[in-house]
């Protein structure tokens, strides 16, 4: 790739005058020796994926095989179609999508870890329920889709996306990050606006620890995918109205490197505290590990 950090692609883009989804698609087809055309239909398959993903949490009795979770997309779909939510139609719809894809992950369905599988539900909740709103087809979406990806490149490059590395700010972080800079982009948002997204969406997860209940990607991580659906359309919009991120977004990117380096081990994916470790969480274990002997 011939950018480092997103001070590096904001200069390529303004320099060829192309977006960010443009840059990437043209950097990956030159380092792989692929034509466009073959790496467009690979990210086409996986929005494919995505979407079915959203309509199978939405349409289907889904239970993760633990049997601790599952049915709360349909619950906020529901609500959302009979209420006024508080966060408004909008806001619900992109949770509720959320929700759908992370619960298709826990129980063991196919999905797209965007950047990985415990924050897989961001992106497409954001993505799809914008579809809808704007109308607008499969193709858009697919460039957006290379946006998200040149901003996790920066970010896995530079910082973490794992979990286990850098905390829950590595995996819901990065992705509301990546979701917002790709939204920005697709509501035509200037290179510039689209990292100020990220930014702006990265700052408000710093230091978000690794706690999963029972060593599985179900409790908090499923609500958490929700709740970064609706940061990133925030994020987004910030950006789109002209809020910068005061704190350039590499810089930010940085300081999650710092603060998840930093964070003690048992909040890295080692269900050792946190949620995992409140009296409810243990009890939660106990009984896991009762069924499996």
């Amino acid at each position: 790739m011939r950018f480092r950090n997103l001070r590096e692609l904001i200069e390529i883009c303004q320099t060829e005058s192309k977006t960010i989804s443009q840059i990437m698609l043209e950097d990956q087809a030159e380092e792989s020796g692929q034509p466009e055309s073959e790496i467009t239909a690979v990210m086409t398959e996986y929005y494919q994926i995505m979407k079915t993903a959203v309509h199978k949490g939405l349409t289907e009795d889904i239970t993760s095989t633990s049997g601790l979770t599952g049915g709360d997309a349909k619950r906020v779909e529901t609500y959302r179609k009979n209420a006024e939510p508080s966060a408004g139609d909008i806001a619900c719809q992109a949770m509720a999508y959320a929700l759908a894809v992370s619960e298709v992950n826990s129980s063991m369905g196919r999905i797209v870890a965007t950047p990985t599988a415990g924050s897989c539900g961001i992106i497409p909740g954001v993505f799809v329920s914008a579809q809808e709103r704007f109308g607008w087809p499969d193709e858009h979406l697919v460039r957006g889709l290379f946006c998200a990806g040149a901003i996790g490149y920066v970010i896995a490059n530079n910082s973490f996306i794992s979990g286990a590395e850098g905390g829950c700010q590595a995996e819901i972080g990065s992705a509301i990050g990546m979701a917002a800079g790709a939204m920005t982009e697709l509501r035509g948002g200037s290179p510039e606006q689209a990292v100020h997204a990220v930014g702006l969406a990265l700052k408000n997860t710093l230091g978000l620890i690794c706690d999963p209940v029972g060593g599985l990607v179900e409790i908090p991580c499923i609500v958490r995918n929700g709740f970064g659906a609706v940061n990133a359309l925030a994020a987004s919009d910030m950006a789109l109205a002209g809020v910068k991120s005061a704190i350039p977004s590499d810089e930010v990117i940085d300081v999650m490197l710092e603060v998840g380096s930093s964070m003690p081990s048992r909040h890295r994916e080692t269900a050792q505290g946190g949620l995992a470790q409140t009296p409810t969480g243990r009890k939660i274990m106990k009984e896991l590990r009762a069924r499996k002997k």
